[in-house]
């Protein structure tokens, strides 16, 4: 198993929804309002005056077989609209209960 944390635009939301239904991922915890910039060229989302956006980000824990398609969709999505900001980060998950 494998935990894939996602950072995104809020204007995303809908259709990273999507892309996890199509994918038949249901699990999934939701944090609606994330402040940030991107390592190298994104904008902040502070959600202030000067830098009103906001990002969110989604935490799905994902069978080991279903990590690159999904990874694969997702970075579809980023690359039809780079200004907005999405990115996904993997890691391995030991244990669960």
């Amino acid at each position: 198993m494998k935990a894939i944390f996602i950072a995104y635009d809020q204007a995303y939301k809908e259709r990273i929804l999507t892309l996890l239904d199509h994918h038949r991922q249901r699990g999934f915890s939701l944090f609606p309002q994330v402040q940030g910039r991107g390592s190298a060229t994104g904008d902040p989302h502070y959600g202030s005056h000067a830098w009103p956006s906001m990002n969110s980000a989604i935490l799905t824990i994902v069978d080991d077989n279903r990590v690159d398609a999904l990874l694969d969709a997702l970075h579809a999505l980023d690359l039809e609209t780079e200004k907005l900001g999405l990115r996904a980060f993997v890691w391995e998950i030991e244990k669960s209960i």
